[in-house]
């Protein structure tokens, strides 16, 4: 099939849920995911007043991008940004029109139920602002944050904190190690005025997690451990995890596929007892099931209990082959 027929089918795929979006105030959202749509590696979404078009495997060839622009505006006429990422570490490669290019590096505010989200498609980093798949994740933490205190760990630009803000609660604690995307996270409170209960903590998650959890901070063998806050042990009613497949600092390793527990054990000695604790997994190679399993234990270990857990699955507009997304949320209660 064509791209322009299998965009028109994606299109019609979400009729219901665009209808929806329209009515719930939410103006970003994905309307083409290539891996299960058609064409792999080539994602199409809605953040605001423009579309955002990204190839992550193969370049669009010029008639191809026509096409999909027409398509697009077919359906709302704005404008279209093209962000080429199949070059060497997904990053942007290829110019636009002058234009373009200021509609693309200008702030526009995004909407998400209501809550409002600052947006660039182009910036200093390569990811939009906003990850859409995440969007049930935010909705999760608004409805259960209602006076409760809050650890928003990798947070990046602090969407889930701004969330967790909206719905009430009393204290959020953002905690990332990017101070670009700290600043776009204040952006974020700041749009919701919401910024009087949300923190912000520059630092690696390591030595603020093990603080907070109580344990000695440590580092990995024959690294010198550069300075970072200090912070006192806290536990919190709601905790946030959502690290990246991989990632090395002197503090240790963030490795999804073989150690999850590393990051998971002080996440959840930070979560109190009767305390909530989301748990995020995106590498789709890592079997649900057995993820699963392998927290439980950990929580185990630790004397402690699973007493609730509740699944959170992606939106419409993120399909899946088999109803087994590649991000996998679960959200453990803890006794």
């Amino acid at each position: 099939m064509s791209v322009h027929s299998l965009l028109v089918a994606a299109l019609s795929q979400r009729e219901a849920f665009l209808s929806q979006a329209c009515l719930d105030n939410t103006d970003c959202y994905r309307v083409f995911h290539g891996t299960v749509e058609g064409i792999s590696g080539l994602n199409i979404d809605r953040y605001g007043n423009a579309w955002l078009i990204q190839s992550f495997h193969q370049s669009l060839t010029t008639d191809e991008l026509a096409l999909i622009t027409q398509t697009l505006q077919q359906a709302v006429m704005l404008p279209v940004i093209y962000n080429d990422r199949a070059a060497g570490h997904s990053r942007i490669d290829n110019e636009l029109t002058p234009e373009l290019q200021h509609i693309a590096t200008t702030e526009q505010i995004i909407h998400e139920n209501g809550i409002k989200f600052s947006s660039k498609l182009r910036h200093e980093g390569q990811d939009p602002l906003l990850f859409l798949d995440m969007r049930i994740g935010r909705e999760y933490v608004r409805q259960h944050s209602n006076n409760k205190t809050v650890l928003n760990l990798f947070s990046y630009t602090c969407g889930i904190g701004t969330a967790a803000a909206m719905g009430g609660a009393s204290n959020v604690v953002n905690v990332d190690f990017s101070s670009f995307a700290l600043a776009a996270g204040k952006r974020n409170a700041e749009l919701n005025q919401v910024d009087d209960v949300c923190e912000f903590i520059q630092s690696d998650a390591f030595p603020a997690l093990r603080q907070l959890a109580g344990l000695k901070v440590g580092g990995r063998r024959n690294q010198k451990l550069p300075s970072y806050p200090k912070l006192s042990a806290t536990q919190f009613d709601l905790v946030f995890l959502d690290p990246p497949r991989y990632a090395k600092s002197p503090f240790g390793i963030v490795d999804l596929i073989h150690d999850y527990q590393g990051l998971f054990k002080p996440a959840m000695l930070a979560t109190k007892s009767g305390g909530t604790i989301v748990c995020c997994n995106n590498v789709a190679k890592v079997e649900r099931q057995a993820w699963f399993d392998s927290l439980v234990r950990c929580v185990e270990k630790q004397g402690r209990s699973v007493s609730q857990c509740e699944w959170l699955d992606c939106h419409p507009d993120f399909p899946s082959f088999d109803g087994n997304h590649p991000l996998k949320m679960v959200a453990l209660t803890l006794s």
